[in-house]
């Protein structure tokens, strides 16, 4: 069985690795990008993520998220309308962002722990968006979700490692962020050396 890490791409071939990836320990990390084994999905057998079946209705879950969250989801589905062409319905959905965005309540005292809690939850609701997405055959929407998934789960992993490891890198050609005491040997998204990864400092998260 496969095992796709959802941070960078990188594949955990059981048959390869002859070892299973449930017997890998808790603090294992991918190899490529460092994140953690949690980040990890079982691949179908075409080698995909599986898409985890709808738990609850769509609705239901919109009716739970916060008006920050409304205004991400609403500007994301413009972005999409957009690549559709749908010139009225972007306009629309950026409307609706906006309006959600004028009423998200300020936070004076906002945390790293309170960022990795709003990140991972970001994640899990994605599940059933993509999978209404697939249901209604909005390409547009679909598109969405996969990179707005894969960014979410980027920043959520990132956060997660801050905690433990204050180390900050940033590939200098593409942009990728690293967290760890010394930069990846290569980038596993443009995959140049790690000297050209550049250590940020004197900068708090």
């Amino acid at each position: 069985m496969k095992f796709i890490c959802q941070v960078c791409g990188y594949v955990y071939d059981e048959a390869q690795e002859n070892a299973s990836f449930d017997t890998l320990p808790e603090d294992w990390n991918c190899p490529l990008c460092g994140a953690p084994k949690s980040v990890f999905s079982a691949a179908s057998e075409n080698g995909k993520k599986e898409q985890p079946k709808v738990s609850k209705p769509m609705e239901a879950t919109l009716g739970k998220l916060s008006a920050g969250q409304l205004a991400a989801v609403c500007s994301n589905l413009a972005r999409g309308c957009e690549k559709q062409y749908k010139t009225e319905e972007a306009e629309l959905f950026r409307q609706l962002a906006d309006y959600f965005t004028s009423v998200v309540p300020e936070k004076n005292f906002a945390t790293v722990e309170g960022l990795a809690e709003t990140l991972q939850t970001d994640v899990d609701v994605y599940a059933d968006v993509r999978a209404t997405a697939d249901a209604q055959n909005d390409r547009g929407a679909a598109r969405v979700c996969v990179w707005g998934e894969k960014v979410t789960r980027m920043l959520s992993s990132l956060v997660d490692r801050y905690l433990k490891e204050t180390n900050l890198w940033v590939c200098s050609v593409c942009g990728f962020v690293y967290v760890g005491s010394t930069p990846p040997k290569l980038c596993p998204v443009c995959t140049v050396p790690d000297w050209k990864f550049e250590k940020i400092e004197g900068r708090n998260l």
